[in-house]
């Protein structure tokens, strides 16, 4: 009986011990609950495009850099690059622009740029590069990190300070046309310099600098750090030149430092035609309803090749123009065809003066000659007048004898 007394007794003590701690640990379980809910739902995350780069010894890389909003809430996250090997420069950019710090829609990505330059020449080896993003309560915190690996000896150190880029490098035309490129030019030095704008091309081409959607001829820019500015190169080729490749060589460059591209300019020839008579005269003789036959010639003037010319009439209605052969596939610089047109003006038409219009086209080229119609009427209605009048005379005279016997 003892022995149950003190076990119920010792069984009551550890409910009771038990309510206690429960009653303690409630408030530090609803606290825990409620910060669940005030973190809940949210989360960032940094990654780069690739977490090892293997270059070759000079050469600069960019990266995409994504930062990811895992949450239900827009975030506002700040960036910041913790750790940048010795002997480079890096930068985190968007365009033309640094970023410190970016917005990201819930559920939404955004990337940026890692921009790694050496600063001058670095060694082969690994370098390390760390980037960092906190939201801007600092409630959210994510980091990668970059590996980059030099290899090999690299070519020739090449000047450095300035960027050149453009996205159309080749251009290709008619000789008689005007070639535009766009350039943008960035500035890498680490203060505002001023950029001298210089072409080498073939011999009597005309080059001009001018900024873009400016008409003014610029021959230098003002640029400040990490500033890029676009530039527009007009060229005009010489007007004689052949049809082929033809490379121009564009230098910005300034005291210490410059840049070089190379643009292209592919020239097909000039297209031009011609057209006319054989005989140099623009008018024919015709009778209505029936056809009448002219020869007129198409030359190639110009010294691009033309191809699939077609041979076109602009005439009065219910006429007729037949041209043989109907269209010129192919012609040469230079070469010269003849053309047979067969015009049959309508049945009603009248006597008169009539304009026909006879056009060559190929591609963007063409030539119209205008030719003079003449409708006559028909000899046959002469003959009749005159076999009539003969009649009549003959009757005449028999009359007349018949009168004299009496």
């Amino acid at each position: 009986m003892i022995l149950n007394g003190v076990r119920c007794q010792f069984l009551g003590l550890a409910l009771l011990l038990s309510a206690l701690m429960l009653q303690a640990i409630a408030p530090f379980h609803a606290f825990a609950d409620e910060a669940r809910k005030d973190s809940g739902g949210r989360g960032i995350f940094v990654a780069p495009e690739y977490t090892g780069v293997v270059i070759p010894k000079g050469q600069d890389l960019s990266l995409d850099l994504t930062i990811k909003n895992k949450g239900k809430q827009d975030e506002l996250v700040e960036l910041k690059l913790t750790a940048v090997a010795q002997g480079w420069k890096a930068n985190l950019k968007s365009y033309s622009y640094g970023i410190t710090g970016t917005h990201v829609e819930a559920e939404k990505s955004k990337s940026i740029t890692l921009r790694l330059e050496p600063d001058g020449e670095v060694p082969a080896g690994q370098y390390a590069f760390a980037i960092a993003a906190r939201t801007q309560d600092g409630a959210l915190t994510s980091s990668c990190q970059v590996i980059v690996t030099v290899e090999g000896k690299g070519e020739e150190t090449k000047p450095r300070g300035v960027n050149i880029a453009t996205s159309y490098p080749v251009l290709s035309g008619p000789t008689d046309g005007k070639f535009e490129f766009s350039l943008e030019v960035e500035s890498k030095l680490g203060k505002e310099g001023i950029f001298n704008l210089s072409a080498q091309a073939p011999e009597k081409w005309e080059i001009n600098f001018k900024p873009a959607y400016d008409d003014k001829l610029i021959s230098s820019l003002r640029l400040k750090p990490d500033q890029s500015q676009t530039v527009a190169v007009e060229v005009k080729p010489y007007p004689f030149a052949k049809p082929g490749q033809y490379p121009i060589g564009i230098k910005v460059s300034s005291p210490e430092a410059k840049g070089e591209a190379e643009l292209t300019v592919v020239l097909k020839g000039i297209q031009k035609l011609d057209a006319g008579t054989i005989n140099g005269l623009l008018s024919l003789p015709a009778v209505r309803g029936r056809e009448s036959t002219l020869s007129f010639y198409i030359k190639n003037s110009g010294s691009a090749t033309l191809t699939n010319i077609q041979l076109l009439s602009f005439k009065p209605e219910n006429w007729k123009v037949k041209f043989e052969p109907e269209r010129i596939d192919v012609l040469e610089p230079d070469q010269l065809k003849q053309i047979e047109v067969v015009i049959t003006p309508a049945e009603n038409a009248l006597v008169g003066d009539y304009s026909v219009g006879l056009s060559a086209e190929s591609g963007r080229v063409s030539k119209t000659i205008e030719l003079r119609v003449t409708v006559q009427a028909s000899t046959i209605w002469g003959w009749v007048g005159i076999g009539i009048i003969i009649l009549v005379l003959f009757g005449l005279v028999a009359l007349f004898v018949r009168l004299g016997r009496r």
